[in-house]
């Protein structure tokens, strides 16, 4: 029997961590509660500049953040918030662009982009950059979002297999972000949640030193913050060689 939505709450952890190689975190996250069955989290990762990257994704944050908070309605279908969500994401994406243009310091600045919102059964994500949303069901992993960067794009034309591409030199570079164009062209996934359902929204920093047969393990053993604390230390033992941002609903 599957168990009715409105017989339990959604639940939602985040963390972010510097790791052990950078000299400042440039991820960002933030996400929040509008009722038990529903929820919303946005998690970035910054890139340019001394400076550029935290900003980059400190103002894509906040943004998204404001405007979901004030734009979204209880009433609205499946249709309109996903409309909402893409509506804020290329908003964000002007915003950082502008920021950009006005300082020579911040040229160049961009972030990846997982804006994700849960409502009763349905999971909806806009997504842009190489940041990554899982779901967890019953033992197994799948990846909801496809990077938007240069070793998915050889992979996609037979040019290297998903494996190589891990360890690819060319493996942090993207194609699609937050605040290098004036425009930006955005993913947009609709996928379906059931209770025992776990959702991974996470940063590179985490996918290229956690294997997916670890994330499935640690979502399974853990909840609340312990889970995601655990997620950060796991990419830690793994190299922690960028910033670490895990969120995770359930």
């Amino acid at each position: 029997m599957i168990r009715k939505r409105e017989e339990f709450n959604l639940e939602v952890f985040s963390k972010s961590d510097i790791g052990l190689v950078r000299q400042q975190n440039q991820d960002d996250c933030r996400f929040g509660v509008i009722s038990p069955s529903c929820v919303w989290a946005v998690v970035c990762d910054g890139m340019g500049g001394a400076n550029g990257g935290n900003i980059a994704s400190a103002t894509a944050v906040e943004y998204i953040g404001t405007k979901i908070t004030d734009l979204y309605k209880d009433d609205m279908t499946k249709e309109q918030i996903g409309e909402l969500m893409a509506e804020i994401v290329l908003n964000a994406n002007m915003k950082v662009f502008e920021l950009s243009a006005s300082d020579p310091e911040l040229t160049g600045m961009g972030t990846t982009c997982e804006f994700v919102f849960v409502k009763d059964t349905t999971v909806h994500v806009v997504h842009v950059g190489d940041s990554r949303t899982y779901a967890i069901r019953g033992g197994k992993i799948k990846q909801l979002t496809e990077d938007h960067s240069v070793v998915q794009e050889m992979v996609r034309r037979g040019e290297i297999t998903y494996e190589q591409a891990k360890t690819h030199p060319n493996k942090n570079f993207i194609t699609r972000a937050i605040g290098i164009k004036p425009s930006v062209r955005l993913d947009y996934i609709e996928a379906n949640f059931i209770y025992g359902d776990v959702l991974l929204i996470c940063t590179d920093g985490l996918s290229n030193c956690v294997t997916t047969g670890d994330m499935v393990k640690i979502c399974h053993e853990n909840r609340g913050e312990g889970l995601t604390q655990k997620l950060i230390e796991a990419a830690k033992i793994g190299g922690g060689t960028d910033n670490i941002t895990a969120t995770v609903i359930y």
